[in-house]
């Protein structure tokens, strides 16, 4: 599923506009985003959990030619799947 089709299946389960589905779809991923860069953790009962994990910095190797290598620090974006959701899945 793509995001337009995302939208449509908002807008044909909230009986409102694809144009309305598609700004406030819009709306809640900036609104994720920007609790994620600040470093907040995000959670959706029933759903799950956005969070922000941090990598240590790290000696790595370059595949091509085998020399070593200085990987920063880094934050990345995690998710982790509430109990609901494991469930309808399986």
């Amino acid at each position: 599923m793509n995001k337009s089709e995302l939208i449509e299946k908002i807008a044909d389960h909230a009986g409102i506009s694809r144009v309305a589905a598609g700004t406030a779809l819009d709306a809640t991923l900036e609104a994720l985003k920007e609790a994620l860069k600040a470093g907040e953790q995000v959670t959706l009962v029933g759903f799950g959990s956005f969070l922000v994990s941090t990598r240590e910095a790290r000696k790595g190797r370059n595949p091509a030619t085998g020399q070593e290598i200085m990987i920063a620090a880094s934050r990345t974006p995690k998710f982790k799947a509430g109990k609901a959701l494991k469930d309808a899945v399986n």
